[in-house]
């Protein structure tokens, strides 16, 4: 398939590295949105509105001679309707491994495209179900520091696989871009 050229709206090295398995050329650019969920909205329309951000902010930084579609995409990890972010410290970690602990939850990725005349978005949502953990387990993930910069304290691409049991859905989806959404999405434009 060949894609247009893009600009992505993301500095996440696994967004990046999904792109280029599909062999998007894209360029980088460093935006920053307020991430903070509306009271009474839900998880789906979280996820919807900060991917959606992201790729207009990216769309309203370009110079109008630079304009080319902007990629914007935001993953929500979701239990019991509660949206899991990124951890705060190592407490709040523990308490979303906690919480994930035994049980199946879902994981929301939205990818947004904006151009001069269009937006569009699509969600992807993928359901992961991990073991029980001990206190033992979780105290060593969070020695490794691998997730503390990512939705719900795990990534599912590194150590944190040793923890899940099944995954049901889209594995690009859960690292952070639905790459069969993703192309899909390019293909429109």
């Amino acid at each position: 398939m060949k894609f247009p050229s893009i600009y992505l709206a993301s500095k996440s090295p696994r967004r990046q590295e999904l792109l280029s398995q599909i062999e998007v050329n894209f360029s980088v650019l460093s935006i920053d949105v307020d991430e903070t969920a509306f009271a009474n909205e839900t998880p789906l329309d979280y996820v919807q509105r900060v991917a959606i951000a992201k790729a207009q902010a990216g769309w309203n930084s370009l110079a109008e001679q630079d304009q080319k579609p902007v990629l914007g995409s935001d993953t929500s990890v979701v239990i019991n309707s509660e949206i899991l972010g990124k951890p705060t410290d190592d407490s709040d970690a523990t308490a979303m491994l906690q919480k994930l602990s035994g049980n199946t939850h879902q994981v929301m990725t939205a990818v947004a495209i904006v151009t001069s005349s269009e937006i569009l978005c699509k969600v992807n949502i993928s359901k992961v179900t991990f073991a029980l953990l001990s206190a033992e387990d979780i105290a060593w993930y969070l020695s490794t520091k691998e997730g503390c910069d990512k939705a719900g304290s795990y990534a599912v691409q590194g150590l944190a696989a040793v923890f899940i049991e099944n995954i049901e859905g889209s594995y690009s989806g859960i690292m952070g871009l639905p790459v069969r959404d993703t192309a899909l999405l390019l293909k429109q434009i």
